[in-house]
């Protein structure tokens, strides 16, 4: 066996400011196959909002973080078992798996920071390699008989799963404050992307009102053939707010226009009674308007700060609208598992069928419109193998 192979690399910023990078073809080469690890051949990799960050050298340049020269990217996806080490059970050299990268959890089996495989774990190959190695706790087996495609499965490998876990936590928190013979159903809102979708349709499951918030027509279909109603954002051009412009003339007075908008269109689609939950993967520059939407007892969820990591709120007023704050990151392999029996169970899995992958040489420009916002999947998908 060899253990060299081709992959697109990120690497190491020479510049004296952190810039973005963009990924390279080059060789790598492969450690010696430990026993608890197993050779792989990654066949459809999803591309996330993970290693657009890694990309974008925000919020940490990774490169950096491991003090390594250079990081193969790519954590969600299909592989093929090439062969597994000698302390694996249960996996055969032929099996197709889904990969989460839960890498080094803490002791409850949640992901720590300098823990997610592919990303800030150091020393860990990512799939968009030809071939790479995985701890054999990183796959999970796709069902005998699966009804869904490879490609289903490959973008469910993290937005989904997130989604199941934060769903989770934010639904029972939401229930601890209001009995279900009080209010039957909550009103659930959400802006993002795949993981907010994927949230909005598990709540759609299990009984809730879900309003998608989005800014293409393909959108609000998708959003309406999966039981969400859906806001245009583009009629609220101005709702990000930036304290550091509040000054500047025409800034603020823009914003409060946006966002009687936004409010209005909420209230509208949520019967005037505001989000029960709000699922918020952007953050940062979004959070005013979202902290204002919420209902009383309202939760405000995430798992993700695609676009800022720092919030600042009104304590005393969350207090006296007992407004709960639930944060998650990823989940433990526990949920993995039962998310994915219930998605097989019940159809609950990426609409992605007629879709094509990316091609493995069309990679840098997959990376290029994905930061510039124009591509429409929500689950762009690349193939690094037939």
């Amino acid at each position: 066996m060899t253990n060299s192979c081709d992959a697109w690399v990120l690497r190491i910023n020479t510049e004296p400011r952190p810039v973005p990078g963009r990924l390279e073809r080059g060789a790598i080469e492969l450690d010696e196959l430990l026993p608890q690890e197993v050779l792989v051949e990654p066949l459809l990799v999803g591309w996330e909002g993970n290693n657009h960050h890694a990309v974008q050298r925000r919020p940490i340049d990774i490169c950096a973080a491991r003090k390594e020269q250079q990081v193969v990217l790519g954590n969600a996806g299909i592989v093929r078992v090439l062969e597994p080490g000698a302390a694996v059970h249960g996996l055969r050299e032929g099996d197709l798996c889904m990969t989460f990268p839960n890498y080094n959890p803490d002791r409850f089996g949640y992901l720590m920071n300098n823990s997610a495989f592919a990303y800030d774990a150091p020393r860990t190959v990512g799939l968009l390699a030809k071939r790479t190695k995985i701890r054999a706790s990183g796959l999970f087996p796709i069902p005998p008989g699966t009804r869904h495609s490879l490609a289903q499965w490959a973008a469910f490998a993290i937005r989904y799963v997130t989604a199941w876990s934060n769903w989770r936590v934010a639904y029972g928190a939401w229930r601890l404050q209001v009995p279900e013979h009080e209010q039957p159903f909550p009103q659930v809102v959400g802006w993002g992307g795949g993981t907010t979708f994927a949230e909005l349709t598990l709540a759609v499951r299990h009984g809730a009102a879900a309003t998608m918030i989005a800014s293409r027509p393909s959108r609000f279909a998708l959003a309406k053939a999966h039981g969400l109603r859906s806001i245009d954002r583009t009629q609220f051009p101005h709702i990000e707010h930036d304290e550091k412009r509040a000054k500047e003339d025409g800034y603020e007075a823009r914003y409060r226009g946006s966002e009687e908008v936004f409010m209005r269109l909420l209230h509208e689609a949520t019967h005037g009674n505001g989000a029960d939950i709000f699922v918020d993967y952007i953050g940062g520059p979004l959070q005013r308007a979202t902290t204002k939407a919420l209902a009383r007892q309202g939760v405000l969820t995430t798992a993700g700060w695609r676009e800022g990591m720092r919030m600042s709120f009104m304590r005393a007023a969350a207090c006296i609208e007992r407004h709960l704050y639930v944060h998650t990151h990823g989940a433990r392999n526990c949920e993995v598992v039962t998310a994915m029996e219930y998605g097989e169970r019940t159809g609950w899995m990426p609409p992605i069928d007629g879709e094509q992958p990316w091609p493995y040489l069309q990679v840098p420009e997959l990376v290029e419109l994905y930061a510039a916002g124009k591509v429409d999947s929500y689950f762009p998908l690349i193939e690094v193998n037939a």
